[in-house]
C-alpha cells in the first residue's frame, strides 16, 4: 500500500486461447463386392458430390485402395461415415468409410 491510499498492485487478465477444433478426413475404402453405381449414389447423396466428383473419388479409391472424400469437424465426419456405411448395410453391400485426424 502507497502513502496515498491506493492500492498499487497491477491486476492481470488472463485472455483464454481458442483453438480451432481439429478436422477429421472422410475416407472410402475400396472393396471388390460393392457396385460402381452404388458408390456413386451413396457419394452424391450422402456427401452431396456431383456425378463427376463422385466418379474422380470412386476411381482413385479403386485405383488406390483408399481415397479422401472429404473434410469435416470430428462430429460431422463421424456422423456422414455412418450414414454412408448404414446405406449400404440396408442394400447389403460391404461398403466402408472410416475417419481419421487431419494432419
Amino acid at each position: 500500500m502507497s502513502d496515498t491510499g491506493v492500492d498499487t498492485k497491477r491486476k492481470t487478465k488472463t485472455v483464454p486461447k481458442l483453438e480451432r477444433p481439429r478436422l477429421y478426413k472422410v475416407i472410402l475404402v475400396n472393396d471388390d463386392y460393392t457396385p460402381r453405381d452404388f458408390v456413386l449414389v451413396v457419394l452424391k447423396a450422402v456427401f452431396r458430390m456431383s456425378e463427376d466428383q463422385g466418379y474422380k473419388v470412386m476411381i482413385t479409391a479403386h485405383q488406390k485402395g483408399s481415397c479422401v472424400v472429404a473434410v469435416y469437424s470430428r462430429d460431422i465426419a463421424e456422423t456422414k461415415a455412418k450414414e454412408a456405411i448404414d446405406l449400404a448395410k440396408e442394400i447389403g453391400f460391404p461398403l466402408m468409410f472410416r475417419t481419421e485426424p487431419e494432419e
